[in-house]
């Protein structure tokens, strides 16, 4: 018993002792100062960021051609693959040539016929010629000689043009691809009567490599950009090749970058939109007329702007963009700004930053205005969904 009491008062002691330690503290000193938030920052500086516009458009060929026949007749053969590849000057149809035939070899036949009136003609003036000098014949009747010889020579060659236009007649029974290039579908078939005052279309060729890409501007933001260069805020773009990259309507960037080949003088009536044309290449195909696709264009660079990542511009309760800042003693500070342009992951700060504030970039939902800060450079890499985004 005497062990179980003397154990029992140096708990008692201990107790004690602890008590009066807590209670000097509480009296003393008050709570334990919060301990500063980690968070990540960018210092922003500025910088020269291009101006890059994603416009709509559509695929076109760069040449179209429709097959059309040049001579009435029957088709009898239509040499073509459906969907290949022509060259210019390949055969595509044949229409009966049998009939075109007979008609070269009566233009032969009328040709011979007026050249050996052309030589009767000919051998009767030379004879007239030689007896006026004799003064045997009249003068009218060498005059009479002459005028038969030219309407003979005239005669020689309205055969031969006839006999052009006869052979150029059988020559178009051949129905030839205009233009190299992808051909489509047969619109008619063998036995089909034509001819060059119908309206059929044999088959339609499209030349595939380079296509171009027709995309459409608002006029105001066209307009707004021009303001803005006239300022000398920004810098034209245009006074070096302008860079135009294509993307699918899934977003998957198109490997091969193309050229702006001109935009519209004009402005549509009905949408109030101006068209543009850029021209890529398209060596696999990809790319066929109709595709919906977006054009992304460089249209100038703005000079000294201040951009700072997407995710640390926060929206308070009344939509005023906002962000946070490390501002004197490392404490945060809630900075409202005036957000313009999205270029790429970032926002153009138009107002309410200067270089070298440090902007908040992560850790700020755990802040309140004033709270202490540890704060740690963002490294963008290491976050492999903002990387990924």
């Amino acid at each position: 018993m005497r062990k179980n009491l003397i154990a029992i008062a140096a708990v008692a002691v201990l107790l004690a002792g602890c008590n009066d330690e807590s209670a000097s503290q509480s009296q003393g000193g008050g709570a334990p100062a919060r301990p500063p938030v980690g968070v990540s920052f960018v210092e922003i500086q500025p910088e020269t960021l291009t101006i890059t516009n994603e416009l709509p458009g559509r695929v076109a060929p760069t040449r179209i051609a429709e097959v059309r026949p040049r001579v009435s007749g029957i088709l009898v053969e239509r040499v073509f693959e459906q969907g290949g590849m022509v060259k210019e000057g390949d055969v595509l149809y044949r229409i009966d040539p049998e009939p075109f035939r007979v008609q070269v070899e009566s233009a032969k036949a009328t040709l011979q016929r007026a050249e050996a009136a052309q030589l009767q003609a000919r051998q009767q003036a030379d004879r007239q010629k030689e007896l006026r000098q004799r003064n045997v014949s009249s003068a009218q009747q060498l005059e009479t000689a002459i005028a038969t010889l030219a309407q003979a020579d005239a005669d020689v060659a309205a055969a031969r043009a006839g006999l052009r236009a006869a052979e150029l007649n059988l020559h178009y029974t051949d129905i030839r691809a205009p233009i190299s290039g992808r051909i489509g579908r047969a619109m008619l078939t063998e036995g089909a009567l034509v001819g060059p005052n119908g309206a059929e279309v044999l088959a339609t060729i499209q030349q595939l490599d380079p296509v171009y890409a027709d995309f459409t501007q608002s006029a105001n933001q066209i307009r707004k950009l021009r303001r803005l260069l006239d300022s000398n805020e920004f810098e034209d773009a245009a006074k070096s090749e302008t860079n135009v990259t294509l993307l699918f309507d899934d977003g998957t960037p198109y490997d091969h970058p193309g050229r702006l080949l001109f935009s519209e003088a004009s402005v549509d009536a009905t949408t109030g939109q101006v068209t543009l044309r850029g021209q890529f290449p398209n060596p696999k195909a990809e790319l066929l007329p109709g595709l919906y696709v977006r054009v992304r264009i460089e249209q100038g660079e703005e000079k000294d702007a201040l951009a700072v990542p997407q995710q640390a511009v926060q929206r308070n309760a009344g939509g005023q963009a906002q962000v946070y800042v490390i501002g004197e003693d490392d404490k945060a500070e809630v900075r409202p700004v005036e957000a313009g342009r999205v270029v790429g992951s970032r926002w153009i700060i138009t107002k309410g930053l200067s270089a070298g504030d440090k902007v908040i970039v992560e850790g700020f939902q755990k802040l309140r205005p004033g709270a202490p800060v540890s704060g740690t450079p963002w490294a963008p890499e290491d976050q492999p969904e903002v990387a990924a985004k």
